[in-house]
């Protein structure tokens, strides 16, 4: 097992691979939780929801 998948936060799937917290090996988050924002006043649709945990590499 590598020191990533020791890491991964199975209950956070992640595919966003530029993110700092993104576990190299799996589509999971490396945190233990995450913030989930808008960026929207009326938000009705995934795509106007964004982790705002996310850190560029």
């Amino acid at each position: 097992m590598s020191n990533c998948n020791a890491k991964a936060n199975n209950a956070i799937e992640c595919s966003v691979t530029e993110c700092k917290h993104h576990c190299k090996d799996a589509n999971y988050c490396t945190l233990n939780s995450i913030k989930v924002g808008t960026h929207e006043l009326n938000p009705t649709m995934p795509e106007c929801t964004d982790c705002q945990s996310f850190m560029k590499k």
